[in-house]
This record gives structure tokens, C-alpha cells and sequence, in this order.
């Protein structure tokens, strides 16, 4: 299928709110919700209101920002859920009932005949009320297929926007995800949204290969948080999507935004964001092996399928190490405005690989050594001084 059709539902205020580290206040809800809007996800989605008198505020505080996302609210499937949650002025309501054999036995015990009944009767009733409605099963991939096909042929029947599948314990593979999307595409009109949890690493693969299958709504939160491991990461998903079709991305998204945002929820739940985070960490486009370096300097796309500057990021060149070679030696001495040959550059970088196996050495380091060779045509060249350390990586983000 051809990727241009897609949509993010952000969870982050609603699967992230299920992080061990969440607490978030109604301030930081708003200013999720907002940063989220100016990222340009389509829809944001928010706890329950049936959960407290706060989630209850909440809710409706956020459905009334005039957002140009859709604010949506995440309900059992029930009645009473369904009035509170139209009550809050949300533009729709995410209904969710679980089908797996574990969930019906040891969490609420009902027949597929009890949950189809249900269903009708709940999305019937969202459908008056002239809101968007989705209808999921919970624990799709543990599910009897011909349950799940009979529960969602109902619903499609009488018009509900959206089947949902949820892989609520991470445990599909990208190939049992596309082959049930595809047959589920196969029978029904509606659209179809899928739910990722990532207890197997699998999430962001999964979401992809739902999209590839026929559906046409993924879930996600930022940086990933949610209940254990969390769900499919905003920046991973956009991450995915960029690298297939950058300018379909591009358009669709500020991507200048996502490092604010990663650092406003991260600052919020009270973690760190990765080293290696999708686009975000600090190494994300950190080039240090000399084959890779040389590659890069000269063409970037050489070892980066993601275009820093695209997100308001740079790439960095990491040259205080034994593996560093001599063109991005050279690359450094330029830019400090050095005039050093092509022979100098290979002997200064073989002292510079010297060093580096007797002690870790700084960027300060190598500038030293550069500024001294080029002033000494390499007549002296003395242990660079100061103490050892990693370079710090803070602050090359542009």
C-alpha cells in the first residue's frame, strides 16, 4: 500500500499518563497537548474521564484549546463512559473491549456474544452523538481470529470510523501484524488504527508493517512512555516514515519541534533522553570511525538516511580518538583556519592516534596540537596537554 495516507494518534496524555514516572499536572497536560499541536500530529488523545473528577477536567479542558488536532478520550466500552466522555466536547471517543481468551477469563468474563451486544449498542450511541468513533479489541494477537473478525464485522456494519488492533503485550511479530491487517482490509470499510506496546521491541517494526498492510492510524507517545516498556516512540515512528518519504513527512510535521518536545516530556516524567534515541539523542548523528568520517564530510547521505538539519539538529564529527582519520583531521584544521598539507595533515593525525592509545583525549586536545603543528610545521610536537576525559557531546545540537 502506498504510504501517503497515514495518521498519528498521540497517546501521549493517555497511554504515556500510564508511565510509572507520570503524574502530570492539568498545566503540563496543556502544555503537551499544545507543543503536540504545534508538532502537527493529527490526533491527541487523553485518559478517560471516567477515571477521576481530574481526568474528567482535564478532558474537557483540552477539547476546548481550539487545537487543530482532533482531541479524542479513550473509553471502556460502556454507556456510562460514553456519555461522560461526550460530555467533555472531546471530537471523538475510543472505545476498547478486551477479546483475548486471558482477558476474558481473569479480567472481565464476558461471552463475544456479550461483547459484540455491547459494542453495537456503545458505538451506536457515539455515532448520535455525532462524534468520530473507533472501536478496539484489546490483546488483538492473543485473540481467536474468527472472534475478532465477527466482533468487527458488527461494528463495521452500523459505521464505526475505526477498528482498532491492539498489541497490548507486545508480543506480535511485523509478519503476524501485516498478515492479520491485510485480511482484516480485506473485509471491512472502515479505517483501521493500530496499537503498538514494545515489550519485545518490536513496536515501531510493527507499526510499519501495519501501514504496509492497509491501516491507516498508528499510535504513539513521546519517547516511547507508557504502560511497561510503553508504546511505538513518536520520534522512532517519524523516524521510519521520513526515511521512505521524506518530503510527504516533511510536510506534515514540524520536525524542527521534536527535540523540544522529547525534552519537555523527558524533563516531565523525570528521565533522560537516550544517548541513542531516534533522531534526538546525542549520538544520533555522531560520526567517529575515519571511514564513515571521510564519507560523511564528503557526502552526508554516504551513512545518514536522516537529514539532521531537517530537524534542526547538526551532525557531528567526533576526531579526539584513535580511530579518527586524517580527513576529518583536516576538516578540523579548516575550520580553524589552518593551512596544513595533505603529509602533515596523515602525520599529525598519526600522532594524534598515538596519543589517543595512551590516554582518552578532548576536542581541546586536537585544536592544541593543530594550532602548535601548523605553528611549528611539525618541529615540535609534545603530548597535548591537560587532563584526560571524553569530549562532551552537550550542545551540538543546532
Amino acid at each position: 500500500m502506498p504510504l501517503d495516507n497515514f495518521a498519528i494518534i498521540e497517546s501521549t496524555l493517555r497511554e504515556g499518563e500510564q508511565f510509572v514516572g507520570a503524574n502530570f499536572t492539568p498545566e503540563q497536560k496543556v502544555e503537551i497537548a499544545q507543543a503536540l499541536d504545534e508538532f502537527g500530529v493529527e490526533y491527541i488523545e487523553v485518559t478517560s474521564p471516567a477515571a477521576s473528577p481530574q481526568s474528567f477536567a482535564d478532558c474537557k479542558r483540552i477539547a476546548s484549546l481550539g487545537l487543530k488536532a482532533k482531541v479524542l478520550t479513550h473509553t471502556r466500552c460502556t454507556l456510562e463512559d460514553a456519555k461522560l466522555a461526550v460530555d467533555t466536547g472531546v471530537h471523538g471517543v475510543d472505545v476498547v473491549f478486551g477479546t483475548s481468551p486471558q482477558l476474558r477469563e481473569h479480567s472481565h468474563g464476558k461471552s463475544v456474544e456479550y461483547i459484540i451486544e455491547q459494542a453495537i449498542k456503545v458505538v451506536s450511541f457515539l455515532k448520535s452523538q455525532g462524534v468520530e468513533v473507533r472501536f478496539s479489541s484489546e490483546d488483538s494477537f492473543r485473540s481467536d481470529v474468527k472472534d475478532l473478525f465477527h466482533i468487527y464485522l458488527a461494528v463495521d456494519q452500523i459505521g464505526v470510523n475505526r477498528i482498532g488492533l491492539a498489541d497490548t503485550v507486545g508480543v506480535a511479530t511485523p509478519m503476524q501484524v501485516y498478515e492479520l491487517v491485510r485480511m482484516l482490509r480485506q473485509v471491512v470499510y472502515a479505517d483501521i488504527e493500530f496499537h503498538a506496546h514494545n515489550d519485545t521491541g518490536c513496536a515501531i517494526a510493527n507499526s510499519f508493517a501495519a501501514l504496509m498492510a492497509g491501516a491507516t492510524h498508528i499510535d504513539t507517545s513521546v519517547l516511547g512512555i507508557g504502560e511497561r516498556n510503553g508504546i511505538t516512540p513518536l520520534g522512532g515512528f517519524i523516524a521510519r516514515m521520513y526515511s521512505v518519504n521524506k518530503e510527504l513527512v516533511r510536510r506534515k510535521y514540524n520536525l524542527p519541534k521534536l527535540k523540544e518536545l522529547d525534552q519537555l516530556v523527558a524533563d516531565i516524567v523525570g528521565v533522560t533522553i537516550p544517548f541513542n534515541n531516534y533522531i534526538t539523542g546525542i549520538t544520533a548523528f555522531t560520526h567517529k570511525a575515519g571511514i564513515h568520517a571521510k564519507a560523511v564530510l564528503r557526502s552526508p547521505e554516504t551513512y545518514e538516511i536522516l537529514d539532521p538539519t531537517d530537524f534542526g539538529l547538526t551532525r557531528y564529527v567526533s576526531i579526539a580518538h584513535r580511530l579518527t582519520g586524517w580527513n576529518a583531521i583536516k576538516h578540523r584544521a579548516d575550520q580553524l583556519g589552518l593551512q596544513l598539507s595533505e603529509e602533515e595533515l596523515k602525520q599529525v593525525t598519526a600522532h594524534i592516534k598515538a596519543l589517543a592509545d595512551v590516554k582518552p583525549l578532548k576536542l581541546a586536545d586536537v585544536d592544541e596540537i593543530l594550532l602548535r603543528w601548523a605553528a611549528s610545521d611539525g618541529r615540535e610536537s609534545r603530548p597535548a596537554s591537560g587532563e584526560g576525559g571524553q569530549m562532551s557531546l552537550e550542545g551540538r545540537s543546532g
